[in-house]
């Protein structure tokens, strides 16, 4: 019964959904095309705002963000662990105006693709790794000299709650070429927002945004390993805390 609930408001949540990701894609290459960027980003992101809303009313997921006051006010690199979807529409609207590291396929789907594109992603050819890297290094000092914040996902696919994943040194090698800090965020978001499922599950999605990480004369694989240790921990206090409530 408890499944079979968890499933009608799953499908309640998607009804909603995806008229609100057509929607404001259409609107994103339309209407879009002609706002400066930031107030494009702010109208696009308006999705991602309704979409965290109806989950919560859906499906019971609810949200508890710590260390926001962390989040610096000129441009820095994100680095999030990736377990969800849910996590790539929260940041996109918390970090804006941000430019999000994703792979180049996505903007080839009708209508979402599109309207992703007018975002001024980083999309990458993930067939071609060298070609890649160098594309994310170049692109991604343009966004930050721009003005744009990054989001990056070191693990670069998604990772089931309790899985370490393989951590890439790109988003810390593009923050120390542009001299930029980084700011790592831990989150359970898996938990509720499954990757590849249908089913969501009610709960507290908790994100952990961290002080941010001074970049200047560090190596990225060694920032890399910082960063990775700091965002698989952050998150155990803060659990085994409510456990003891």
């Amino acid at each position: 019964m408890k499944r079979l609930c968890s499933g009608a408001r799953s499908l309640l949540f998607y009804i909603g959904y995806i008229p609100v990701v057509f929607v404001f894609s259409v609107l994103a290459f339309t209407v879009g095309w002609f706002l400066p960027f930031r107030p494009r980003q702010t109208l696009i992101t308006s999705a991602n705002g309704l979409i965290i809303l109806w989950l919560r009313i859906t499906c019971g997921v609810r949200l508890r963000v710590i260390g926001r006051e962390n989040i610096p006010r000129t441009p820095f690199v994100a680095l999030s662990k990736h377990q969800s979807s849910w996590e790539t529409y929260y940041l996109q609207r918390l970090f804006r105006p941000a430019s999000t590291l994703l792979k180049k396929e996505l903007l080839y789907i009708p209508f979402f693709g599109w309207g992703l594109a007018m975002t001024r992603p980083i999309a990458i050819d993930r067939s071609n790794p060298r070609v890649a890297l160098k594309q994310v290094l170049a692109l991604g000092k343009q966004r930050l000299a721009e003005g744009n914040n990054l989001v990056i996902y070191p693990e670069g696919t998604r990772i089931k709650p309790g899985q370490v994943g393989n951590y890439g040194r790109s988003g810390a090698a593009i923050a120390i070429a542009a001299q930029v800090p980084i700011v790592p965020v831990a989150h359970n978001a898996g938990n509720c927002w499954p990757a590849h499922r249908f089913i969501k599950y009610p709960g507290t999605i908790t994100v952990v945004i961290g002080a941010p990480i001074v970049t200047a004369n560090q190596d990225s694989k060694a920032l890399t390993e910082v960063v990775q240790a700091w965002i698989e921990t952050a998150l155990d206090g803060y659990l085994h805390l409510d456990e003891g409530r």
